[in-house]
């Protein structure tokens, strides 16, 4: 079959590795794809959100299952065009994907739900919003109503920076529309997981968990970007655990969406704060996380393709997947600069001498490639992902990796997978 993947992340780079190997898939394309993912795929010059396009595209070229990476186009109604063409797509129709295109209606159907998160209030002017945080006081999340792509939320430890945030996002509208109505949330206390579920309208089918690093510096300091690496499994998240979050958030979540109907197709991610007061939920997205894909790829014992198209045609009673025992890790290599102002075009070397040691494999976001020269083209540029027999050895191997990069104009965190590798050194006492 002819399989079309859109996006240009690393995301889109580990989905296209794993189904580029299923014997399912005949032609590759990727819209529009990056300098990494010409190994596994036709690349196309068609913008992730240039829905038009990418319709066309996929008629004019008879593609039979069409992969969304990214949350923008799903939003803007990508999947819901595809389908109306034809197209079997996996991805949400524009109104289930505002679970994630509006923090506001995400807390909103969590409360119809019943499904336990933090106490919230929603705001579209600033007056109002301020008023609202001196009487809760700090600390206090403040977040974006719309897509900010993944850096709408702020951490405030005082009333003051609270404040700051909301003229930050409401008057200097530093994040654009997405900033015309806010969300102020209870600061809630724990430990974060990432948990993926496969959706086909009605039934959820769990995947691997993921920890994933937000923070762009050690020790998960400084502001909030993307993604500077993450870890499967996560350990917090215990079997036990996973059958709570389904029976208390997942399986609510989707029941509700059905009821109301917008039934859910794709892939839920749940951004989990687990504290010793209770699991809930941070927020949802509508597609594989990034850099948390890319580690849950490498785990990934099953054909991938047949479990898409399982949700994607309302199959999933009738579907499993199997993961490899080992652990997987991934670290991010950003530009300088990144999540600020950052400089492209810096040339990288050594990529395929690091991609040549023992369980390595990079996958490119923010890449180009001009002849044998390879150059960065966004924030975060490189996914170094290894595996290991724990997430200590897949640590020791990634950096190894890393090091055998030579890319002056990038960085990347030394810490990720702390968390995870105290629990083993304790462990092993």
């Amino acid at each position: 079959m002819k399989v079309l993947v859109v996006g240009s992340g690393g995301r889109e780079h580990a989905l296209c590795w794993s189904i580029a190997a299923s014997p399912l898939c005949d032609k590759l394309y990727c819209a529009p794809g990056n300098a990494g993912i010409t190994r596994e795929a036709e690349c196309v010059p068609i913008g992730a959100e240039d829905v038009a396009g990418l319709v066309s595209f996929a008629k004019e070229n008879a593609i039979d299952f069409v992969v969304v990476g990214p949350e923008a186009p799903l939003v803007m109604g990508l999947a819901d065009d595809l389908r109306a063409a034809g197209i079997k797509t996996f991805g949400p129709s524009a109104a289930a994907a505002q679970i994630e295109g509006s923090k506001a209606y995400m807390k909103d159907l969590l409360t119809k739900s019943g499904v336990p998160t933090a106490a919230y209030g929603r705001f579209t002017d600033s007056a109002t919003a301020k008023a609202y945080i001196t009487e809760q006081g700090a600390p206090i999340v403040v977040k974006t109503d719309g897509l900010a792509a993944g850096k709408g939320v702020i951490l405030c430890d005082t009333v003051d920076e609270a404040h700051a945030a909301v003229d930050s996002m409401m008057t200097d509208k530093t994040f654009g529309d997405a900033g015309n109505e806010i969300v102020i949330e209870e600061f809630l206390d724990g430990e974060e997981a990432s948990f993926f579920a496969l959706v086909d309208g009605t039934r959820a089918l769990p995947l691997i968990s993921a920890q994933d690093h937000k923070a762009v510096g050690d020790g998960d300091t400084g502001p909030n970007t993307g993604g500077m690496g993450a870890y499967s499994p996560a350990p917090v998240m215990t079997g036990a655990l996973t059958e709570e979050v389904m029976e208390t958030i997942i399986n609510p979540t989707v029941k509700t969406m059905a009821d109301m109907g917008t039934p859910y197709v794709g892939v839920l991610f749940a951004g989990l704060m687990i504290s010793k007061t209770g699991t809930k939920i941070l927020e949802y997205n509508v597609r594989f996380g990034d850099p948390e894909c890319q580690v849950l790829m490498r785990r990934l014992k099953s054909d991938i393709l047949p479990a898409l198209i399982a949700a994607a045609d309302g199959q999933l009673d009738r579907f499993n997947l199997r993961w490899h025992d080992d652990a997987a890790m991934i670290v991010v290599m950003a530009a300088n600069g990144y999540p600020g102002a950052y400089e492209k075009g810096s040339e990288i070397k050594g990529v395929n001498a690091a991609e040549g040691q023992d369980d390595i494999v990079i996958f490119h976001a923010g890449t180009k490639k001009d002849g044998e020269t390879l150059t960065a083209t966004g924030g975060r540029v490189l996914g170094v992902t290894a595996m290991g027999t724990s997430v200590t050895d897949a640590q020791s191997k990634a950096y190894n990796a890393v090091d055998a990069i030579e890319w002056p104009g990038g960085f990347c965190r030394r810490d990720i997978g702390w968390r995870a590798v105290e629990r083993e050194a304790k462990a092993a006492k």
